[in-house]
């Protein structure tokens, strides 16, 4: 499982959550495995029976001046019980003080305190986008990403079949470049978005020719950083031997970091415009998440005709 020690969080999120340490040094070698945020107001107030510990605590306005009512020696009792629990670390917002026994505390039991000038909606906005980001589940895949009608396209196949060419030509036709080649895949709950493994900026291997730059060739409506990747359509060389899908009632789905997506076997034989193929299949996803599905409505019209035939057949007169 991926973690961020205290350190890291320090070193690459300082600056923009304006953090500074209030703790030894030492205490930054702790471990975050979660990405959530927890309040801890009850664990202040001697109630740890649900007590999260685990996830980044915050301290906010409200718990800073709960701790100010407290008699001394009742809130050393308290935080004492609640940092016997393993917290990862702590942040005060608004660059607040906290009481010496707190402070005292945390240093003797390697407990990581930071203070940031930051408003406690703003820090935990900002450090709950980072945490999601950081701890979402990736890998990269053989591929090229393009955005076609604003479908994200994951275009996938044996290496040389012309997944590349493919998107010069939708790049040519006004579509938008993600990734070529290496595809990164990030998802967050449900959604999987794709980007470039890394960012040299948007460059694509053409056989024959070698690397051009899109951005610079094409303009830079032609590149995108990101997109969701809403289907997926696998190249396959065409055999004779092979039925391919026809009508199109059988929906296909892939498994992809546990999450479903579409997926088309699409078959390349030379002469084949798989660009506009591919347009099409971009205008028929924007349709099915619109409730229409073509392949229905001709089974049903079909059905229709049947049915009216047979009536037909039956009487010798037809209905119309």
């Amino acid at each position: 499982m991926k973690v961020l020690t205290a350190k890291e969080l320090f070193e690459n999120k300082g600056k923009d959550l304006a953090l500074s340490l209030v703790t030894e040094p030492k205490s930054l070698s702790n471990t975050i495995q979660d990405d959530h945020l927890n309040r801890p107001g009850l664990a202040i107030s001697g109630y740890l029976g649900y007590f999260l510990y685990k996830p980044i605590q915050i301290l906010g306005e409200t718990e800073i001046s709960y701790m100010q009512t407290i008699k001394e020696d009742v809130l050393y009792d308290r935080i004492k019980a609640m940092f016997e629990y393993s917290i990862p670390l702590i942040i005060v917002t608004k660059g607040l003080s906290i009481p010496q026994q707190v402070e005292f505390l945390a240093n003797e039991m390697n407990i990581a305190i930071m203070s940031s000038r930051l408003s406690t909606d703003n820090l935990i906005s900002s450090l709950t986008r980072y945490l999601k980001e950081y701890f979402a589940p990736n890998k990269s895949i053989h591929g090229t990403l393009i955005e076609v009608y604003g479908v994200g396209v994951l275009l996938t196949g044996k290496s040389g079949i012309g997944k590349s060419e493919c998107a010069l030509d939708l790049i040519e036709r006004g579509h938008r470049l993600i990734a070529d080649d290496l595809v990164k895949i990030t998802r967050y709950e449900d959604t999987l978005i794709g980007t470039q493994v890394n960012d040299f900026g948007c460059f694509m291997e053409v056989r024959g020719v070698g690397l051009i730059d899109v951005e610079r060739m094409f303009g830079v409506e032609a590149f995108r950083k990101r997109t969701i990747i809403d289907t997926q359509v696998e190249l396959l060389l065409w055999q004779d031997n092979v039925d391919y899908e026809r009508i199109g009632l059988t929906n296909n789905y892939v498994d992809v970091l546990g999450a479903n997506i579409p997926i088309i076997y699409l078959p390349v034989s030379p002469g084949k415009n798989i660009s506009v193929v591919i347009e099409v299949i971009a205008l028929n996803h924007i349709l099915k998440n619109y409730g229409y599905e073509a392949a229905e409505v001709y089974q049903r019209k079909l059905n229709e005709k049947l049915q009216k035939k047979n009536i037909t057949n039956k009487f010798g007169k037809t209905f119309d």
